[in-house]
């Protein structure tokens, strides 16, 4: 987690700045990125286009503050003009007597000492150059060889997430790591086993209730900064095997995030076709950061836990924005097969069973939707209602 402020001295300014695990500090610089370290000379107006993976830097100049985020927006980053964090909340309006900005994806923004603001921005497609223009076979067969030698060689992490659909499964295959899953459903727990069981991994559940959803409503309100039922439901069940994951030992959890917009695994997506399927996986993509990214790493922070990402590394970004779109979703036999690219990855490392099984979204498969739905009910209240009491009183 970053946060740093300007604290006016005399005839200059004082700069404190900290930041805690599991972002990093340089010289004259705090942040967090997911490829590689980042250094002074990095802090450059052409930021985005320049450092490959997710990051989010405050870095002190001579004469400003340079914020900075990807063009993904992988980690997230808040500012007045006098003070800067990944959580909005740590900003004080009041105090500074400035309203509370978001470093969008792919902005550079100078903070002057003078309080003076400028910003730059790139696109997404700057970076990545997104193509889909039809490919043979052959292309295809080239570019789906990239995301597997990426996935193979990530060579990062303590665990993984585990749910048993083809995302993490894929990636249990490919990593000796132990796996942690978390659910309320007792289904999921015997697939989850049984799974593990076929890959030849080492699996640590953890059965949640009501009683434990209740305990970390606030945990996870105070995470993701707003009362939105639908990121507080996919929140609880992230958070719980981040704090599972913390507590046996582990510092960096694995997550399979970024392979259903990548490839293809929503059900919105059997409704598009062709080109029209590209661009519509491709703005999914670009808003990863807005939708989920910046919701989980800040589950992370609160967790005191590491995120990876393995599938959203910049070569496999890049390579799977050249895949035109019918390689995603595929009809087969009759029957309309999503991520089929990946799937065909992963039937060399698993069972066509768990290669080819469609999951539900974690909110429902873990049954978290159902018991906030009770937990409202029995308040009298929708849970958009409960969790605005809840947030309220924090």
């Amino acid at each position: 987690m970053l946060y740093a402020c300007l604290q006016s001295k005399g005839d200059g300014t004082r700069i404190l700045a900290n930041a805690t695990y599991p972002s990093k500090q340089g010289d004259g610089l705090i942040y967090d990125s997911s490829e590689s370290d980042l250094r002074f000379s990095d802090l450059r107006e052409d930021m985005p286009l320049k450092v490959r993976g997710f990051y989010a830097v405050v870095g002190f100049k001579a004469e400003h503050v340079l914020l900075s985020r990807d063009v993904i927006g992988g980690y997230p980053l808040y500012y007045s003009r006098t003070e800067f964090s990944s959580f909005s909340r740590m900003i004080n309006p009041v105090e500074s007597g400035e309203s509370v900005n978001r470093v969008n994806p792919g902005e550079v923004v100078k903070v002057y000492y003078d309080g003076r603001i400028e910003k730059l921005s790139y696109s997404f497609d700057e970076v990545f150059k997104p193509d889909p223009s039809p490919k043979d076979e052959g292309e295809v067969e080239v570019l789906l060889e990239v995301v597997e030698r990426k996935l193979k060689d990530f060579g990062q992490g303590d665990c993984i997430s585990f749910s048993g659909g083809v995302d993490s499964s894929l990636l249990a295959a490919m990593y000796d790591l132990p796996l942690v899953s978390v659910t309320a459903s007792e289904k999921e727990e015997e697939h989850v086993k049984r799974a593990a069981k076929e890959i030849g991994r080492e699996i640590y559940i953890f059965r949640f209730g009501e009683e434990d959803v209740r305990e970390v409503i606030p945990e996870v309100l105070r995470a993701v900064e707003e009362p939105n039922p639908f990121h507080v439901s996919i929140g609880i069940p992230v958070y719980l095997s981040m704090v599972k994951a913390k507590e046996l030992g582990f510092e960096s959890v694995i997550f399979g995030q970024g392979a259903d917009e990548l490839f293809g695994g929503y059900k919105k997506y059997e409704n598009y076709r062709g080109e029209e399927l590209f661009w519509v996986l491709k703005k999914d993509v670009e808003m990863l950061g807005v939708n989920n990214l910046e919701r989980d790493v800040k589950l992370s922070y609160r967790a005191g836990v590491r995120i990876l990402t393995p599938y959203l590394q910049w070569d496999i970004v890049e390579a799977v924005m050249k895949i035109p779109g019918e390689y995603k979703v595929r009809e087969v036999g009759g029957e309309i097969i999503r991520k089929y690219a990946l799937r065909k990855i992963a039937e060399k490392y698993l069972p066509e069973s768990i290669a080819y099984r469609q999951k539900k979204a974690v909110q429902y498969s873990t049954k978290t939707s159902t018991i906030l739905e009770k937990i409202a009910k029995k308040e009298g209240m929708s849970v958009k209602e409960y969790l605005e009491k809840i947030y309220s009183s924090l």
